[in-house]
C-alpha cells in the first residue's frame, strides 16, 4: 500500500520533518495510555502537537486482524483507515486521517495511523457524567445530535459496531450540538435492516442510564425523524428496552 498523507496537512508535517513513515515511527513521544498487547504484537497511542494543532499518532507492530479482504491478516489500522475513508466518502461525520502507512521490517509488520485530535469536542461519556448540571435545552440538543448522527450512519447503510458514549464526540454550535464518531475498526455494512439498527443503537442506551423514557423518546424522535408521540417510536422503544434487558441479564 502506498502511504497516505492528507494534502492539507502535508506542509505542516514537512516543516517538522514528520512527513514520512520512518520519521513518524522514530518520533519520541509519551503514550497517552498503556499499550494494547495481544494478537502477537502491540499497539499504542501518542499525542502529537504541532504549531497549536493536535494529532493522535497510533503505532502498532505485529498487531494483526483477519478480514475478508485480508484472510491471512493485516494491521488492524489498515481496516480502520479504510473505514475512515469510507465514512468521509459517505459524508458520515467522523475523525479525519492525516497519515497512514505500513512496513515490513526485520520480520515485523509495522503500521502508523495519524488522525486529527478532536480538540474542542467532548465525548458523550464525559457529558453524561455531568448530566444533572446541564440545562434542559442542552439535554434536548445533545439527544437530538446523537439521534441525527445515528440516522446519518444507518442512512448510509453502515453499522458502527461500538456505538458507545465514549465514541460519540459532540461540540456546541450556538444553541445546538454537532456530533461525530471515532473508533471505526468494527464498522461494517448494514445488512439486516431493523435488526442491525437496533443492535447498533442498544449499547448507547445501555451505557446512558441517565436517560429515562422521555429522553429516549427524544433520541428516537431525532433518529426516526418522527414526532414525539409517534407510534413508531413506541415500537422502537420496546425493541431497544427489551434488548437492553436481555443484555443486562446476560
Amino acid at each position: 500500500m502506498i502511504d497516505f498523507l492528507a494534502a492539507e496537512d502535508h506542509a505542516l508535517l514537512e516543516r517538522h520533518g514528520l512527513a514520512t513513515f520512518d520519521a513518524l515511527w522514530a518520533k519520541q513521544l509519551e503514550a497517552v495510555d498503556e499499550p494494547n498487547t495481544g494478537r502477537g504484537g502491540w499497539s499504542s497511542v501518542f499525542r502529537l502537537d504541532l504549531e497549536g494543532r493536535g494529532f493522535y499518532l497510533k503505532r502498532q507492530c505485529n498487531y494483526m486482524t483477519r478480514t475478508l479482504r485480508a484472510p491471512f491478516g493485516e494491521p488492524s489500522f489498515a481496516h480502520e483507515f479504510r473505514n475512515i475513508v469510507r465514512y468521509q466518502n459517505l459524508q458520515i461525520p467522523a475523525l479525519h486521517a492525516v497519515f497512514y502507512g505500513e512496513r515490513k521490517v526485520d520480520g515485523e509488520v509495522r503500521a502508523i495511523l495519524l488522525t486529527r485530535a478532536l480538540d474542542g469536542w467532548d465525548d458523550l461519556d464525559s457529558l453524561l457524567q455531568h448530566w444533572p448540571q446541564l440545562s434542559e435545552v442542552q439535554h434536548s440538543e445533545i439527544l437530538k445530535a446523537c439521534g441525527e448522527l445515528a440516522r446519518q450512519l444507518h442512512g448510509a447503510r453502515q453499522v458502527h459496531g461500538c456505538f458507545y458514549p465514549k465514541h460519540i464526540f459532540l461540540r456546541a454550535s450556538g444553541n445546538s450540538y454537532k456530533g461525530q464518531l471515532i473508533d471505526l475498526e468494527k464498522t461494517r455494512r448494514l445488512l439486516y435492516g431493523q435488526r442491525d439498527r437496533v443492535k447498533d443503537l442498544e449499547p448507547l442506551i445501555r451505557r446512558a442510564p441517565q436517560w429515562g423514557e422521555a429522553q429516549l423518546r427524544q433520541l428516537l424522535a431525532s433518529y426516526l425523524d418522527q414526532p414525539l408521540d409517534s407510534s413508531l417510536i413506541d415500537t422502537w422503544l420496546q425493541r431497544l428496552t427489551a434488548r437492553r434487558s436481555h443484555k443486562r441479564v446476560r
